[in-house]
């Protein structure tokens, strides 16, 4: 784990986040997660964000977007956040194969460049860690992506090793429209997945598509652990901060067991 910067004692710890401009999700979950969190421990926290352009879920608007991500870094770092987060999934996994492992390590040295060192954690790379963590070596997937990015996603995740038995492609194509869908949805749609001998649930492999109110529902019905990218994120950044990963009502990876 990565040491967080000094701070005054029981400062608040500052989460930051790279957001694509239309993400209205991850400034919302995340918060989500660590309020939660302060119900059963002690720290609290502050979210601190940074955005890049990004209107249509295409490959060449994520490409350009990508390329945004040190100014971002550097904003961030300007504010000694404590832990960065690159909160959109698909940017990084449209970049080819391990790209997470990339762009972390550059976006770190930005902010060590700027004399405000912290770590840096993707959702992508996080979404893999965490299944890895929890021992997952099958899955089945929700996206909203179209079918082509999708299929990315799919061939990203299999190439850590981890095999996507199945998965669903909502197919809507605007990232406004992307973070409207009811996350009330999920509980049906997850349903059209095939679900036999899987180790975990991915029910959203998108940072923008909500699914924090159903992780829990689907995970008790369905007797499956399961996590999504927001959840994992979460919890990546946790570990990095050293701190314990229990937050109620979110799904196994939260659980505290990793």
């Amino acid at each position: 784990m990565t040491a967080i910067p000094t701070r005054a004692a029981g400062a608040p710890i500052k989460i930051g986040q790279i957001v694509p401009s239309s993400n209205t999700t991850m400034e919302t979950e995340i918060p989500a997660m660590f309020r939660a969190r302060e119900a059963v421990a002690p720290e609290r926290f502050t979210f601190h964000s940074s955005r890049m352009r990004m209107k249509k879920v295409t490959k060449e608007e994520l490409e350009v977007m990508d390329r945004d991500s040190d100014r971002c870094a550097i904003e961030l770092s300007d504010a000694r956040v404590d832990v960065l987060g690159y909160a959109c999934l698909v940017a990084i996994m449209s970049m080819g194969k391990g790209y997470h492992r990339v762009s972390e390590e550059r976006l770190t040295r930005r902010t060590e460049e700027n004399g405000a060192p912290a770590p840096v954690v993707t959702s992508a790379g996080a979404l893999v860690d965490g299944l890895h963590a929890m021992g997952a070596k099958r899955v089945s997937v929700v996206c909203p992506y179209m079918k082509p990015l999708t299929k990315l996603v799919v061939e990203y995740i299999e190439s850590e090793g981890i095999e996507v038995k199945d998965y669903v492609a909502l197919e809507i194509p605007d990232n406004l429209q992307v973070a409207a869908q009811d996350p009330a949805r999920l509980v049906e749609i997850y349903k059209r997945l095939d679900r036999g001998n899987i180790d975990a649930l991915v029910l959203s492999a998108c940072v923008q598509m909500q699914s924090l109110p159903s992780i829990q529902k689907v995970q008790d019905e369905s007797g499956i652990p399961t996590v999504s990218a927001a959840v994992a994120t979460s919890w990546q950044m946790m570990r990095k901060l050293g701190l314990s990963t229990s937050v109620p009502g979110c799904g196994e990876l939260l659980s505290g067991k990793f």
